[in-house]
C-alpha cells in the first residue's frame, strides 16, 4: 500500500506499531515530512548553527525541548521514540545499529532537530504532472555525497549530500520554478546536468537509497538533501547521536503549504 491519502496520524500509528519500517515517500501527501537528528544538549547550539549556515541541505523546521520526545509543535500526537520507521544509531561517528524504536536509547539529555525534506516538494511535482520513479516504484530516492563542502560549525562539517530525480529535458525550468516555492523542502535544485561536475562518479551507485534510471530525453537534477547532517555527525564523532534512516522520515501534521512550520501558528489576514 502507498498510504498516499492517509492522514499523518494514521501513518504514524502504523509506524508506531512497526507495520511500516521502510521508506515514506508518497505517504500522507500534502503534509511536511522531516529529517530527524537527535543529539546530546551539549552539542545542540553548534548543530543549530550548522543548520543556520547551511539552509539548503538543513532547512530547520523545529527544535524540541531538552529530553522531551513529544514534538507537539509538529504533531498533536507525535512521539520521537516510536514514530519514525527506522532510526540510525551512531557512536563515535560510526553507524552502530539500525532500530525501529528508541525505547532503550532515549535519554533526558537529548535535543531533537527536525529538518525539511524533499518529499515535501514531490507532492507539488506530482500535482504538476511529473512522474517520480522512486515514488511510482516504492523505492528510496537515490542520494549521493558530493564535492560541495558545507559551512562548518564546531565539530560539524563535511560534504553536501544530494538527491537525484530524472526530469524531462523540456521541463527543467518548470521544475526549478515549482521547487523554489518550498524552501523548507530544500527549495530549487543545486545542480542540473553532468553529475561529475559535483563529484558524482556514477548514477548507478548511490551512497544511500536505490538507483533510478535516466531515460533518454531526461536530465539528472540534484537537490540538497537532509542526509547531509548524517555526514557531519560522522565527522563530529559524537559519543552518541541518532537520525532517521535515509528515506524513512518523520511525518508531521504541518501542511506542505504552511507559511510557518509550527502547528496552530496560522495568521489569516484581516482588513
Amino acid at each position: 500500500m502507498s498510504y498516499r491519502n492517509s492522514s499523518p496520524q494514521e501513518v504514524r500509528d502504523l509506524i508506531r506499531t512497526e507495520a511500516i519500517t521502510g521508506q515514506t515517500a508518497g505517504m500522507a501527501m500534502g503534509f511536511l515530512q522531516a529529517n530527524l537528528v537527535i543529539l546530546p544538549e551539549i552539542f545542540a547550539l553548534d548543530f543549530a548553527r550548522f543548520c543556520q549556515r547551511n539552509p539548503k541541505p538543513c532547512p530547520l523546521v523545529g527544535i524540541s525541548d531538552t529530553g522531551n520526545p513529544r514534538f507537539t509543535a509538529l504533531g498533536t500526537d507525535l512521539n520521537l521514540v516510536t514514530d519514525v520507521p527506522s532510526y540510525h544509531i551512531y557512536q563515535q561517528g560510526q553507524l552502530s545499529e539500525t532500530v525501529t524504536n528508541l525505547h532503550t536509547h532515549w535519554n533526558d539529555s537529548f535535543v531533537s532537530f527536525a529538518l525539511g525534506c524533499s518529499h515535501t516538494f514531490e507532492n507539488a511535482l506530482e500535482q504538476a504532472g511529473f512522474s517520480l520513479w522512486h515514488v511510482d516504484n516504492q523505492t528510496t530516492v537515490p542520494m549521493f555525497k558530493t564535492a560541495i563542502d558545507t559551512v562548518p560549525s564546531g565539530p560539524f562539517y563535511g560534504a553536501m549530500v544530494v538527491t537525484m530525480r530524472a526530469i524531462p529535458d523540456s521541463r527543467l525550468e518548470e521544475v526549478v520554478e515549482i521547487c523554489r516555492k518550498y524552501p523548507l523542502g530544500h527549495g530549487a535544485p543545486v545542480h542540473i546536468g553532468n553529475p561529475a561536475t559535483i563529484g558524482i562518479n556514477s548514477l548507478d551507485a548511490p551512497d544511500w537509497g536505490d538507483p533510478a534510471p535516466l531515460p533518454k530525453g531526461y536530465t539528472p537534477v540534484f537537490w540538497a538533501c537532509g542526509v547531509t547532517p548524517q555526514v557531519a555527525l560522522c565527522n563530529a564523532k559524537l559519543p552518541l547521536a541518532i537520525t532517521h534512516k535515509p528515506g524513512s522520515m518523520l511525518i508531521t501534521d504541518i501542511p506542505d503549504s504552511a507559511e510557518i512550520p509550527i502547528l496552530g501558528q496560522e495568521f489569516p489576514l484581516s482588513f
